[in-house]
């Protein structure tokens, strides 16, 4: 099985809660090109791939070390 086949989407609610972030926040960052793009997963629903959100949050860990 390849990493791709084990790819989730996080809802943005999941995602809210995975980065602590507010809604606006995560939007706002998203606009910059300071967070992953969401993936449009069907009409009016988006979502995020768990690896981009996983490898956000590990950076933020590192630059804070």
């Amino acid at each position: 099985m390849t990493n791709f086949e084990r790819e989730r989407f996080l809802a943005p609610h999941v995602v809210l809660d995975r980065t602590s972030l507010s809604r606006t926040t995560l939007w706002r960052l998203c606009k910059k090109g300071a967070f992953p793009e969401p993936v449009k997963v069907s009409p009016g629903r988006v979502a995020w791939a768990e690896s981009a959100v996983t490898a956000w949050v590990a950076a933020k860990v590192q630059g804070a070390a």
